[in-house]
């Protein structure tokens, strides 16, 4: 009974974080923080959730190189 109620609360936890996280890509706000939070919570009882929680981390790793490879052609053509 307290397993059952522990992921039921976990699983709302994670989708309210999850809502949040979308609605924070259109609003500002800290929408890179509550996707990956809600979804790591939601990857604990649901298989889809793995697989959104990995691409999630693919994409924001990818994004993460693009924008040091950006900062550093902006300091090379700073210093040029």
């Amino acid at each position: 009974m307290l397993s059952k109620v522990k992921s039921s609360l976990l699983s709302v936890l994670g989708f309210i974080l999850v809502a949040l996280g979308l609605v924070f890509i259109i609003l500002p706000g800290p929408a890179i923080l509550f996707l990956p939070l809600g979804l790591a919570l939601l990857s604990l009882e649901y298989d889809w959730a793995k697989i959104w929680l990995r691409r999630c981390q693919r994409w924001m790793r990818k994004s993460a190189v693009k924008l040091d490879k950006f900062v550093a052609r902006a300091k090379y053509r700073k210093y040029k």
